[in-house]
């Protein structure tokens, strides 16, 4: 008697084809369920990186200072104290390899009264002295030695940039005498407040880390005096210059007092963006708790302190990420839900193609548990090794040192596309009658997704998101999937009958292709397809992608209106401090392409307003012609009013616009140059597209009125435009009539533009990785979809192949055969990208007003998402075409050959 082969083998061997799409299923499921939360992780972690990179090393580092010792003041005991914090202070935070940055400053700069040194205003330069560790390593000497010989009474030799020294007039051997006045000879040792210039060097990097907040030893630098009443601030140079350990203990002569100070850089790229609580605890023993303790009780250092930057960038970085969690989480969890309904669907769909086969092992007396036995072990050969390629391969291209929630992530997915087949096997094993769910139950089952959809969509709209910073809002989250689960039940229910009623419109009419295709896609509702689940795959794809895109389109929109808020319009061209705009400018700038609205604006922000009583107030006066005004305040959405109300005005007073904070009534204003001008209240706007962020006290007179008092204003001090105007071309402009844009410390004109802004809004790299993973997560919910119909598709392949070779033996053409298929299988999905979309729409108005876009936009901005149909279209009829792709391809691939097969063999199925 011979062995009967293996089952699980001959099972696979059999089908091999099915148990390859599995596979790749599986595969595929896998791999996109461990990439999403690695690919989250490492946009956050970049993200963060990438904003404290922005910052500096020493804005990024523990910063401890301590007086100067008064007795062992030597390098050494310098060196071994940086030792000595290293080690309390790396088993806590990383620290940069690079090593910390040390050494000794004097607590003040000397004026250098010298005639010889240059003076850019009259004010003498002034000169500070430091030690700093390494320093000689860092820098390229040009000329003289370093400063390293021994104490010898004499001036302290010093070594000053080459760059800062030609700025100066520094030249190499000069002694520098720091007194300032002959009673300091008198009373200080000369030898104290002198320093000798031995060396020049050169900084070949002033970029590395070394010199981050030290540009002053590498260059001279700009500062100026304080000024005062009538005396404006004064410009002089500022330089440091270096010495040598030897003479470290002389920096205090110079400096009238010094520090120790040691900078230990924190590793930016090994910090995390889900340990921030963590490092910010960490922080905290460092700069306030057990770690400080232990310096200041093991160093026997004076006033020693310990601070760091640091702590505030990450609280805050943890709050934006708090903030901002629970809509990066909406995207990759629609793309969980649609994932799993494929792999639900593929399940059912092979319990449907295997029917006759289980039911023949339950009648030879196979048990429902060892049958589910034999399935799982067929599915382990398949599922197990593709899961396991996929999570590998995520791993391996995502690289990420948090691996937690992907393994779940993975490992879930696993476990569903493992089980779902044995399970639903068992389940129609259990049915006797074969008819699935009863209509009781699934009826109940309905109501109860129903009743938990409006109770979570109820909540949310009651008590609105969670507060920013409290983490991931689940209800925020789930609802969207829920508002979807809901909107397919209900579609389930009424498809049929919608499509029916199309298929007795098609009956009536001429040819058999629309009615045959409608008749079979009305069928297919029945016991034959379970229609149920590919409808919610693609109604949950349209719904996730909608609502994402809604989200993305929204956050574009208040983008734009914070700019123009800020801008006062779409470009603003002011003409800085010292002089207004010249009419060259303002009328090439008339002429620029793109150009809707062009409007120059004279403005006065120190004008005094008398009331009739003898009191006054400092005003801001606006001079611009009403209409154009009036749609630059309109699309700014600052100052709104109607421009008719100037046609109406008193004959002895000039109209005015002006803030809430007046009342009505005649006022004079006192204007430079001339008498009194009498003014009277028109019309309240608060806010003016004139002054950037101005809420004070303005008053807008029309340039019709006040044309007689432009020579009073000048030359018009600002220009705002509307339209869609190029950046460059504007800002080229600018250069050309205008001079030099102001800088820093150098007055000029100042060109903002709604472009520009709106591209500094969203220059964050944390909201660049959500909006990135808004897409992905959209990208991999289409695809799930696509996949969803494909496995319909595949599933009823053969029995469509069957009934197009009944019909080609009737004279059906291929061309009417495809015909024949788009007509059955369209209907389906266009329904769905149809619900899908009003889902959206009612998940946008339900849900909409209690979402917070200001961690996305990068402003404050008014709660709420803005219903637009653009995104809700593009998503439905995106993936409607891409549905119509699919069926195209696979009649185009598979259904001549099945016919042919179908027409040579017969039509036993």
């Amino acid at each position: 008697m011979s062995t009967p082969a293996p089952w699980i083998r001959t099972r696979l061997r059999a089908a091999p084809l099915g148990a390859l799409l599995t596979a790749a299923l599986a595969f595929t499921v896998v791999f996109l369920s461990a990439a999403l939360p690695r690919a989250q992780d490492r946009g956050a972690d970049g993200a963060l990186q990438s904003y404290l990179h922005t910052v500096g090393p020493t804005a990024t580092s523990v910063q401890v200072t301590a007086a100067v010792p008064n007795n062992g003041d030597t390098p050494q005991l310098l060196d071994s104290t940086a030792e000595q914090i290293a080690a309390a202070i790396g088993p806590v935070l990383p620290l940069d390899p690079s090593g910390p940055v040390y050494g000794r400053r004097g607590a003040q700069a000397r004026r250098l009264p010298d005639p010889a040194l240059i003076r850019p205003e009259g004010v003498p330069p002034e000169f500070a002295l430091q030690y700093q560790h390494g320093a000689r390593e860092h820098l390229k000497l040009t000329a003289g030695h370093w400063p390293d010989s021994p104490p010898d009474g004499g001036p302290i030799p010093v070594a000053l940039s080459a760059s800062a020294a030609e700025t100066v007039g520094v030249k190499l051997g000069m002694v520098l005498d720091g007194t300032k006045s002959i009673l300091d000879r008198i009373s200080v040792p000369p030898n104290t407040s002198q320093i000798r210039v031995v060396g020049f060097y050169t900084v070949d990097n002033p970029s590395d880390p070394f010199w981050d907040r030290f540009g002053c030893a590498v260059a001279a630098c700009t500062n100026y005096t304080p000024g005062g009443p009538g005396q404006p601030p004064e410009k002089y140079w500022y330089a440091v210059a270096l010495t040598g350990s030897e003479n470290m203990s002389r920096i205090g002569e110079w400096g009238h007092g010094a520090e120790d100070y040691w900078r230990l850089p924190v590793r930016v790229d090994a910090l995390r963006a889900d340990r921030l609580q963590q490092t910010s605890f960490g922080l905290a023993s460092v700069t306030q708790g057990p770690v400080s303790i232990k310096l200041t009780n093991g160093l026997g250092r004076i006033n020693l302190r310990v601070t760091s930057p640091l702590r505030t960038m990450i609280d805050n970085a943890w709050g934006r990420q708090r903030a901002i969690d629970s809509l990066t989480e909406v995207g990759p969890a629609g793309a969980a839900g649609v994932a799993a309904v494929v792999l639900c669907l593929a399940a059912a769909l092979t319990a449907e193609r295997r029917t006759a086969e289980l039911r023949l092992l339950r009648a030879r007396g196979a048990s429902i548990r060892g049958t589910c036995r034999r399935l799982l072990g067929e599915g382990s050969l398949t599922v197990l090794p593709a899961a396991a390629l996929g999570a590998l391969l995520a791993f391996t291209l995502l690289p990420t040192p948090r691996w937690l929630p992907a393994a779940v992530a993975a490992g879930s997915v696993t476990l569903l596309a493992l089980l779902a087949f044995p399970v639903r096997a068992a389940l129609l094993l259990r049915d006797k009658a074969g008819s699935g769910f009863s209509g009781r139950r699934r009826l109940m089952a309905e109501l109860a997704v129903l009743a938990t959809t409006a109770a979570a969509v109820t909540q949310v709209v009651r008590r609105g998101v969670a507060p920013a910073g409290e983490g991931v809002d689940l209800l925020l989250v789930a609802a969207p999937l829920l508002l979807a689960l809901t909107g397919a039940l209900l579609l389930a229910r009424i498809q049929p009958a919608m499509i029916g009623l199309l298929a007795r419109w098609a009956g009536r009419r001429p040819g058999a292709i629309a009615f045959l295709g409608l008749a079979r896609a009305a069928r297919g509702n029945g016991r034959s397809r379970p229609s149920a689940l590919p409808l919610l795959a693609l109604v949950l794809a349209v719904t996730c992608g909608a609502v994402g895109a809604t989200v993305l389109t929204s956050v574009a929109a208040k983008r734009t209106e914070v700019a123009r808020y800020s801008i006062g319009g779409d470009v603003s061209v002011s003409g800085g401090t010292l002089a207004g705009l010249s009419d060259a400018f303002l009328s090439a700038a008339d002429r620029l392409p793109g150009v809707d609205v062009s409007l120059p604006v004279w403005t006065d922000d120190d004008v005094t307003l008398t009331f009739g009583n003898g009191g006054s107030v400092r005003v801001n006066v606006v001079v611009a012609d009403p209409v154009k005004y009036a749609k630059l305040a309109d699309i700014a959405g600052r100052g709104r009013f109607d421009p008719a109300v100037f046609t109406a005005q008193p004959d002895s007073a000039m109209p005015a616009l002006v803030s809430s904070d007046l009342p009505n009534g005649t006022f004079n204003l006192r204007l430079a140059g001339g008498e009194a001008v009498t003014i009277h209240t028109v019309a309240v706007a608060d806010g003016t597209p004139a002054f950037n962020g101005a809420e004070n006290t303005t008053v807008v007179l029309p340039l019709g009125a006040a044309k007689d008092l432009l020579p009073r204003f000048g030359a018009p001090k600002k220009w705002l435009a509307i339209g869609n105007i190029d950046d460059a071309a504007v800002r080229a402009l600018a250069a050309q009539y205008l001079g030099p844009a102001a800088t820093g410390d150098q007055p000029g004109h100042v060109v903002r533009t709604r472009t520009a802004d709106t591209a500094n809004l969203g220059d964050d790299p944390l909201q660049a990785s959500a909006e990135r993973m808004f897409w992905v997560s959209v990208g991999a919910t289409a695809l799930f979809a696509v996949l969803s119909v494909l496995l319909t598709l595949f599933r009823a392949g053969p029995e469509r192949a069957a009934t197009l070779a009944r019909l080609r033996t009737m004279g059906l053409r291929p061309r009417q055969g495809l015909a024949l298929i788009l007509t059955e299988a369209l209907p389906q999905s266009l329904v769905a990208a149809l619900g899908g979309a009003l889902t959206a729409v009612c998940g946008v108005l339900l849900l909409g007003p209690a979402v917070d876009l200001a961690p996305l936009v990068g402003a404050d901005t008014p709660t709420g998402l803005r219903l637009t149909a653009a995104p809700i279209l593009q998503q439905a009829v995106g993936l409607a075409l891409l549905a119509a792709l699919a069926v195209l391809a696979e009649a185009a691939v598979t259904a001549r050959r099945q016919i042919t097969t179908e027409l040579r063999a017969g039509d036993t199925p």
